[in-house]
């Protein structure tokens, strides 16, 4: 199915200045962000505690709620709506694991009644020990790198056919980030200088597709990343899978994008790279609308009717779907472009 004309000669290139402005401008709002929420504000999953999340038939005040869970001594407590209004749930969430058996429900159940006047009914409990909290802290931040570093060795195979040279650079990372991680170093810290060298690496063996991609995908997790910190959502182990989906969602476009590329390489040698570079995008562009925009619904549907409990995953996808094509398009080809201009300069 085609709705654009195939003659269709938009300068997406010409305006890759723009977007770069753009693009330097999210990313540096979500850093901000981040850095002003003192990092992203997690979830159970990875800081430990206890998450109970209660129904009441009618609207309660907050206060009434806080008032019995400070008779047990949970005065620390914090606590939110959940899903919509109108269904009246509440999530509670504590900063240290409770002993979450039958009695504890009973009695919180209990506290609760005694200061609202209703019964509230117990959805769910959930309870997660800091260090386990921690452990995945650290394998999630690992799965991300790595899933980033195994997508360059893809990219680098498929596009440079350079399988040996990046899969030799990838083993020294990955050697390299173990090492470090022995020396017990802040994770965030050691992801940000892995995926530095990962990228000056790159360049020293000029392996710019990979480049190109890793920076994409760079540039659309450090704005769903900020998004949430901006919009104070909570950041769990389902938004590491919506991270790591966004990833993939991210990656098939701007294949799509460089196999055009490579192909007009070939069919139009006498071509500039820039021309070679805007018709590739052209030419897939009703590909790119017709996926991202389908893809789209989709998710939407998921996030209007899905439910408190899938809310910020579906929010995560949602972010990445319109970052992953537009980093497709402005971002990964562009970078190809400002590759050549500085191979000429030099």
């Amino acid at each position: 199915m085609e709705f654009i004309k195939p003659n269709i000669n938009i300068d997406f290139v010409g305006k890759r200045k723009i977007a770069y402005c753009i693009s330097l401008s999210m990313i540096l709002i979500s850093i901000l962000s981040i850095i002003f929420h003192g990092g992203p504000r997690y979830g159970i999953d990875f800081v430990g505690g206890t998450i109970i999340q209660i129904k009441f038939p009618d609207a309660v005040a907050i206060s009434n709620i806080k008032a019995g869970l400070s008779e047990m001594g949970l005065e620390n407590s914090t606590i939110q709506t959940f899903g919509n209004e109108a269904d009246h749930d509440y999530m509670i969430r504590t900063e240290s694991p409770l002993q979450t058996d039958d009695s504890f429900s009973q009695k919180i159940k209990a506290a609760i009644q005694k200061t609202t006047g209703a019964e509230p009914d117990i959805r769910r409990v959930e309870m997660v020990g800091p260090q386990v909290g921690k452990d995945l802290q650290e394998k999630a931040m690992f799965a991300i790198f790595y899933a980033m570093l195994f997508i360059a060795i893809y990219i680098s195979g498929r596009f440079e056919f350079k399988w040996v040279v990046c899969a030799t650079i990838a083993g020294a990372l990955m050697g390299g980030v173990y090492l470090l991680s022995l020396l017990h170093i802040s994770m965030t810290i050691l992801s940000i200088l892995a995926l530095i060298l990962t990228l000056v690496l790159f360049w020293i063996m000029k392996l710019k597709y990979a480049m190109g991609a890793v920076i994409s995908l760079v540039h659309d997790v450090i704005i769903t990343v900020g998004l949430f910190s901006i919009f104070d959502k909570e950041f769990s182990l389902p938004i590491i899978a919506a991270i790591l989906s966004i990833m993939g969602y991210s990656l098939n476009d701007t294949v799509i994008v460089f196999d055009r590329i490579r192909e007009n390489l070939r069919k139009h040698p006498k071509n500039s790279f820039m021309t070679t570079i805007n018709r590739s995008v052209n030419e897939t562009l009703s590909r790119t609308i017709l996926v991202s925009s389908t893809t789209l619904v989709a998710v939407l549907a998921l996030f209007i009717l899905g439910g408190g409990i899938i809310h910020d995953f579906a929010f995560a996808m949602l972010v990445g779907i319109l970052t992953g094509t537009y980093s497709s398009v402005y971002v990964a080809s562009p970078i190809l472009l400002a590759w050549q201009d500085a191979a000429k300069k030099k």
